[in-house]
């Protein structure tokens, strides 16, 4: 049996846990053959696969990033390379050609996307989730997700103490672009005065005079905003990224400028964007175990021919979930969320 494994999307704490675990279950249960593609579906374009021993991934549980290397600019579907054309059988040339009897995709919303229109032209594919978001459909915890709001927490932590000594008011803008699972538990770990969501447009006025409040009776307050955040009737806000492409970004800065107008000058408004940050590093013991459960799982799937299905974490045990419920959803903070009502409980403006 000979198994490809790719990582698409974004790097994220706990890759190579998913790498390490899908190739020792394979090769010391199975007698399996490990094929690494390179920079995830471009290497599917470009034909760039090498061949991944025991050896070469027993030490890499307690690393970050991913050593196969990623890309999250190269849909087979729809590929930038080419002017936006369907190149997807010149990837499937390429699983032929090194002869894969199997490929493991590990990624967030958009790969999944991808893996489950592969399955769709037959291809024997099974998927990992990876998202520091959080937000892949039917999954409740994704590996990445508990590094990234440790950082947010630490962050937060870090910051109280120079608001605290200069009567500052801290505007921290976390990941999170249409869920706001890092804001919200990186902000309630964090001691957060307030938390901005996707899911919640806010009010700035109502903000203003919450932090205000806060400030009046602490001397200091601490905001978590999740970049995708957005006033009651208002956009997203975008910055431009290379070329014409624009990203999610700057709702922080827009807050913050908001909130001092607001407040006038005697209160200091001070902004911090983690940015990459917080999907940097490496994984937590709990994302190393969870992503170590994913691999073995999915190998597992892959020796029984579950197909065309995702690894996903449900009522606390891995099991197998449809792509096709899984491709082009989202897992978004439901409005009856315990942590939400925690949140509101605590006295923390939610917008």
């Amino acid at each position: 049996m000979r198994v490809g494994i790719l990582t698409g999307g974004g790097d994220c704490p706990g890759l190579n846990a998913v790498i390490r675990a899908v190739s020792l279950a394979l090769i010391e249960q199975h007698g399996a053959e490990i094929l690494g593609i390179e920079r995830g579906f471009l290497g599917l374009i470009e034909g760039r696969v090498r061949k991944l021993d025991a050896a070469g991934v027993r030490g890499i549980v307690n690393e970050g990033g991913t050593l196969l290397g990623t890309h999250n600019r190269a849909d087979p579907f729809h590929y930038f390379g080419a002017g936006g054309s369907d190149v997807s059988a010149r990837a499937i040339e390429t699983l032929d050609r090194a002869g894969v009897d199997a490929l493991i995709a590990i990624g967030g919303d958009g790969t999944m996307t991808i893996a489950e229109r592969f399955a769709r032209l037959g291809v024997p594919v099974v998927g990992v989730p990876k998202t520091i978001d959080n937000d892949v459909a039917h999954n409740e915890r994704s590996f990445g997700f508990d590094s990234a709001v440790a950082v947010v927490a630490e962050a937060l932590g870090r910051l109280e103490t120079t608001a605290r000594s200069h009567g500052r008011l801290m505007v921290v803008e976390t990941m999170g672009r249409h869920a706001g699972w890092i804001a919200l538990e990186g902000g309630l770990a964090g001691g957060a005065d307030a938390m901005l969501l996707p899911e919640r447009p806010f009010d700035p006025d109502v903000l203003a005079a919450h932090c205000f409040d806060r400030c009046s009776r602490q001397g200091f307050a601490l905001v978590c905003v999740a970049e995708g955040a957005h006033e009651l009737g208002g956009e997203l806000v975008l910055q431009s990224g290379p070329g014409s492409v624009e990203r999610l970004g700057g709702v922080g800065q827009r807050v913050t400028e908001g909130l001092q107008r607001r407040l006038g000058g005697d209160l200091e408004v001070r902004h911090t964007l983690l940015g990459h940050l917080q999907r940097g590093g490496n994984p937590t013991a709990f994302d190393r175990v969870l992503a170590t459960r994913f691999g073995v799982q999915a190998a597992r799937m892959v020796v029984a021919g579950e197909f065309g299905h995702m690894v996903a974490l449900q009522e606390g045990q891995c099991r197998a979930v449809p792509l096709i419920d899984v491709a082009g959803r989202m897992r978004q903070i439901p409005e009856s969320h315990e942590l939400l009502i925690a949140a509101h409980d605590l006295g923390v403006c939610l917008g």
